[in-house]
């Protein structure tokens, strides 16, 4: 059947998310007062609150656990003390100023010009209901969706089926005329083979884990030689 509903993920798939979140801690650390080099704190997070973020969506932390501990456990690792109060500050305002920062991966908007005219595109995403508007909004690309699905909303996280089918039957489409586009091999994609939809893997980073038998991009106009 042709595809007709083309699912997209947001985080690390549209949005820079690495670029948006650098950002957003250089702006609060000086806020704050924290006096840590950016990169050495970066190198210590961004594989922490991967970790963590494997966590929540498997239903092993909450938000507040993980929100709290990956800044918690990146401040011990970088040998920073800053007290539970200030994580706490820090945490809140991290959220509050992410989607003020709206760099794009090269391409979306070609792709989503492209896309738009020929099928009806949708985002599933396991990120936060207060913040995923915003960043949509603010870096401009709200428009091009028809359903935005949040794991928040649907009260699971993908890689769980009832995600996609809670998706499929908002977007009124069929797991055979729908095609799920994201960097998580496991939320992602596995995550949507495992229904019976179609995938397409977003590799922009040589280290990220790959399956040669899944159809993979390493940037985001390379999608149009498939749809």
């Amino acid at each position: 059947m042709k595809i007709q509903h083309v699912f997209f993920d947001l985080d690390h798939t549209l949005w820079d998310f690495e670029k948006n979140s650098a950002l957003t801690f250089e702006k609060i650390f000086i806020e704050n007062n924290i006096d840590i080099k950016i990169d050495d704190f970066l190198k210590v997070y961004i594989p922490l609150n991967l970790e963590y973020w494997k966590l929540y969506r498997d239903e092993k932390v909450t938000k507040e656990v993980l929100r709290y501990e990956r800044l918690k456990k990146s401040f011990d690792a970088a040998n920073y003390t800053v007290s539970d109060d200030i994580i706490n500050k820090l945490a809140i305002e991290y959220i509050e100023n992410l989607a003020e920062f709206n760099h794009l991966f090269e391409g979306t908007f070609e792709l989503l010009d492209y896309l738009k005219s020929k099928y009806t595109l949708h985002i599933i995403t396991n990120g936060f209901d207060e913040i995923q508007s915003k960043k949509m909004i603010n870096s401009k690309i709200h428009h091009y969706f028809d359903q935005i699905i949040t794991s928040d909303s649907v009260g699971v996280k993908k890689p769980n089926p009832m995600v996609f089918n809670y998706a499929l039957k908002a977007a009124k489409a069929t797991k055979d005329n729908s095609i799920m586009i994201g960097d998580s091999l496991d939320a992602d994609i596995k995550g949507a083979l495992n229904v019976g939809l179609k995938a397409i893997h977003c590799v922009f980073d040589a280290s990220s884990e790959t399956d040669k038998k899944i159809t993979a991009v390493k940037n985001l106009l390379e999608i149009k030689q498939y749809l």
